[in-house]
Formats: structure tokens, sequence, C-alpha cells
């Protein structure tokens, strides 16, 4: 995967399985991995003050993007929202999903990767119209904070609910986020299946020597949580 690999989270049923091969993966949106609280991995988490920050940069730089006025210039809160991080911004709506697209990878600082993927998931999910500016009030922001990707030999690893699986083989490579497992009741075989679908290869591709597995984990914060 290239260093500036961008990632499309969608809203769907594992049995669909995306055709897109331009360099976005597609997997599930993402709602609860690691709540607050928690540390995923040997991460330090982000305070309740950086969380509310980023919620902030992401409903600032898609609202001003939706209403066509320049993107506010960002001062980060903290030198720690200026390290680079793969993240993903999911917009939803009365429940239902509107937009989500984010980087797996750290490519760019928290902060400026977190304005970026705002204004993708609001104009630029191609699954969705651009949100208009009546809908910039009903939309509900969501983050979700990587771990680094960690490439495994044993998929005997794979913890059910904790872990996310992003595969990778050729040119084809498919993602999906810790909590899809758990909600529909997956095992961890089913689970890299599942994920291999996705990245439109044979379910069984994940024992094949050339495959690449390679786990992560994920800090998800909202509005709702944080705001109200």
């Amino acid at each position: 995967m290239g260093a500036s690999t961008s990632v499309l989270i969608e809203h769907t049923t594992s049995g669909d399985v995306t055709g897109d091969k331009t360099g976005y993966i597609v997997g599930y949106v993402s709602y609860i991995i690691t709540r607050d609280g928690s540390n995923p991995g040997n991460e330090e988490i982000l305070s309740k003050e950086e969380k509310v920050f980023l919620l902030d940069v992401a409903r600032n730089s898609l609202q001003a993007a939706v209403q066509g006025k320049p993107v506010p210039k960002i001062e980060p809160l903290t030198e720690r929202l200026n390290e680079p991080k793969g993240v993903f911004v999911t917009l939803t709506m009365q429940g239902m999903l509107r937009g989500c697209i984010g980087f797996i990878q750290a490519v760019k600082p928290l902060v400026e990767s977190v304005s970026e993927m705002a204004i993708s998931a609001a104009l630029n999910d191609p699954r969705f119209p651009p949100v208009s500016k009546e809908e910039i009030d009903e939309l509900h922001i969501e983050i979700s904070v990587l771990t680094p990707l960690k490439k495994i030999d044993d998929p005997e690893i794979i913890e059910i609910g904790k872990h996310g699986i992003y595969i990778r083989k050729d040119i084809f490579s498919g993602l999906l986020l810790p909590q899809v497992a758990t909600e529909q009741g997956w095992n961890r075989k089913i689970f890299l299946e599942q994920t291999c679908r996705k990245a439109g290869l044979p379910p069984n591709a994940y024992k094949e020597p050339d495959t690449d597995i390679f786990i992560f984990q994920a800090l998800i914060f909202n509005e709702d949580d944080l705001k109200h």
C-alpha cells in the first residue's frame, strides 16, 4: 500500500464486494471499537479536550467546505495533535451513514487528516450526493484514530472484537474494522474470509503465502459522547 493510500469505510453487508481498485479500500462503517478510557495497544490515548478539539475541527472544516468558504486555518491544541495518525471521519444523519472516508496509514498530522477527511466524507464519498448546507446541522460526527498496522504471520493471534483486519495481495486489498466480527457473530475464520471478499479475493486467499495480513485497533469518539 502506498504512503498516501486513502480508505473508504462502507456501511454494507458482508456479501458485498468492491469493484474499485483505484486505491480505495472498502469496509464497514465504524461505530463502537474502543471507547473512551481504554487504550488500544500501547498508544497514548487522547485527552477529552483533544477529542473535543478534533471534533470541532471536523465540523468547522466540513461546514466551510459545504458552504463554499475557505477552510479555517488550524492551530493544534497540543503538539500531540501534530503527530501523524491514521484516522477515519464518519458522518451520520438520523442514525444512517452519510459519509465516511479516512487514511489507514499515518501519512499526515492527525489534525490535518481530520480536517481533510471530514471534507472528503461530506463532499467526496461516491456513494452519496454531497452534503447540502441544509444538512449540516443534522450531521453527527465520529472520529476513529487508528493504531499503526501490524503485519502478522499467524492469523490465530487475531482477537475478535479487538482487532481489525487489512488484507493485501497484488493490487487487491480489503479492510474490515474490529466491531464487524462481533456485530455479525463471526469467528476468526469467517472474519478472515469476509475480509478477503472485501478485497475481491477468494475467501481462502488469506492462507496463501503471498497474501499479507495486517491487524490494527482504533480509538473512537463522537459528538454525542463528548459534547452533550
